[in-house]
């Protein structure tokens, strides 16, 4: 038996020109987070290229309809005013579950679409498979991490 390999064509659309998001960055101090960071600031200025992100994936043939469903699903979430976390009473706080929604839908996407057709729309610096994989992490780490430690640490066990 023969194994085929799936042939992706990438096309990194030159004459698109520079977006809203990539004006605004440069006039940010640093201009961009760092690569290797992975401080909460630095995830929450990651937000916006994901966004971008997520309108591309959803624009372009080579997405499955069920990655273009949740890229419309997440990008939904990202505008509606309607959140977890209000940003309106926390403050930059409140983006962290726009972080978590957009991280999960472009983590969900990948599942149906190959990994070089999302790099192909990524408007960030470095690689978006690791972006992606730095806010998963951090959110396993910081946010689900301490409260199942929390819950555990409430629940008592049985046999003690």
């Amino acid at each position: 038996m023969e194994l085929q390999s799936e042939k992706v064509t990438i096309e990194l659309n030159p004459e698109a020109g520079e977006g809203l998001w990539e004006r605004v960055r440069r006039c940010l101090p640093g201009g961009a987070p760092a690569v290797g960071a992975s401080g909460l600031t630095d995830l929450l200025l990651l937000l916006p290229d994901m966004a971008v992100l997520l309108g591309r994936l959803l624009r372009d043939e080579r997405v499955p309809p069920v990655g273009k469903g949740i890229a419309l699903a997440g990008l939904a979430y990202l505008v509606s005013p309607v959140d977890f976390l209000p940003g309106f009473l926390f403050g930059p706080i409140g983006m962290i579950d726009d972080l978590v929604i957009a991280a999960l839908s472009l983590s969900a996407i990948l599942n149906h679409t190959h990994p070089d057709v999302v790099r192909s729309h990524w408007p960030g610096q470095g690689d978006v498979l690791g972006v992606i994989h730095r806010v998963t992490g951090w959110v396993e780490e910081s946010v689900v991490g301490q409260n199942l430690a929390r819950l555990v640490g409430l629940w008592p066990l049985q046999g003690r």
